[in-house]
């Protein structure tokens, strides 16, 4: 690492007046920080007065207004054409930074991106801080970056597109590295796997810097079968150029499947609740192909159900959960 760079934190931000604050503060509190930009997109509530109340003076501050919404894409794109720092972090409205974060990373050599390991917790004003893991740098190649993605039934939701890497500027200019602005979900997965295509040295440490707030009411929380939509074709409108490598390839072909059959099992039950049983049945009869990913989704949504009936003991919620092995 050049000792004297510095980073510029990004914060895309709708209707997050409540959270806004601990996102700006934890963010200035770090040394390395020379900027933080937040952009506003089209938030109905007092976002704005919520990150400027969180200022400290410095004049590292910036906070832009969408007048409409124009999604996390189009606002972090926005964020990166204005700003200079040569390193670039983005950072949820809903979640903060543990202090410490960015000394931890840029104490790595011989990268193009940098993540860290990310606790999960649920909502509070307060979070214990982490537990203080060593850092065991790793390199993650395309193909374990993809499968790390694909769900696993049973298993906490941990996909690796969830990582918040640092990203050198550099690196994305010179690729021309930026989010594709009709995506809403996956779009920090897409863009990660362009980056290493594009032949990005993506390290990860153990270490922990990233408090992710889990709560129902999140974005992330509330896709639209558009969202996957356009998530399923991205992917294959990459598998589609043939430069993959072809580990990596049969990787994402299967991320791609379980994408796919999760767009049909949405699709099926948006037309139930749109047009009732009927309109569903005749979805599923012209569309073959989707029939076992209708079916099987909605056998596993009941027996999930039937499962949260039977729990006598409500499930934990207190305490961190963590991304990276280290924590688990």
């Amino acid at each position: 690492m050049i000792q004297d760079e510095k980073v510029c934190v990004i914060i895309a931000a709708k209707n997050a007046e409540k959270t806004i604050g601990r996102a700006v503060r934890s963010a200035l509190a770090e040394p390395e920080v020379d900027e933080v930009v937040v952009v506003d997109d089209g938030s109905d509530d007092r976002t704005m007065a919520a990150a400027a109340a969180a200022d400290d003076t410095t004049r590292r501050l910036d906070i832009i207004r969408f007048r409409t919404n124009r999604g996390p894409s189009a606002a972090r794109n926005h964020a990166i054409a204005v700003s200079r720092a040569p390193l670039i972090a983005i950072l949820d409205a809903d979640d903060f930074f543990f202090p410490g974060r960015f000394r931890r990373m840029l104490a790595c050599p011989d990268w193009d991106f940098i993540a860290d390991n990310i606790a999960f917790m649920q909502e509070a004003d307060t979070a214990p801080q982490p537990e203080d893991f060593p850092p065991h740098p790793r390199r993650l190649d395309l193909r374990d970056f993809i499968l790390g993605n694909i769900s696993r039934r049973g298993a906490p939701r941990g996909e690796l597109g969830f990582l918040k890497p640092v990203m050198r500027r550099a690196f994305l200019d010179a690729h021309d590295l930026r989010y594709r602005e009709d995506m809403r979900l996956g779009e920090d997965y897409e863009l990660y796997v362009r980056a290493l295509l594009a032949g990005a040295r993506y390290t990860v440490i153990e270490s922990c810097g990233y408090g992710a707030v889990v709560r129902a009411d999140s974005l992330s929380g509330q896709h639209r079968t558009k969202d996957l939509a356009a998530l399923h074709e991205a992917e294959r409108t990459i598998l589609a150029v043939g430069n993959v490598p072809s580990e990596a390839a049969e990787a994402m072909r299967r991320h791609c499947r379980q994408v796919g059959q999760r767009h049909a099992l949405r699709h099926f039950l948006d037309r139930k609740r749109e047009g009732g049983a009927g309109a569903a049945l005749a979805y599923a009869a012209a569309n073959p192909t989707a029939l076992s990913a209708i079916v099987g989704g909605i056998l596993r949504d009941k027996l999930d159900a039937a499962r949260g009936r039977m729990r006598t003991e409500p499930a934990p919620q207190e305490g961190l959960r963590y991304l990276l092995p280290a924590g688990r």
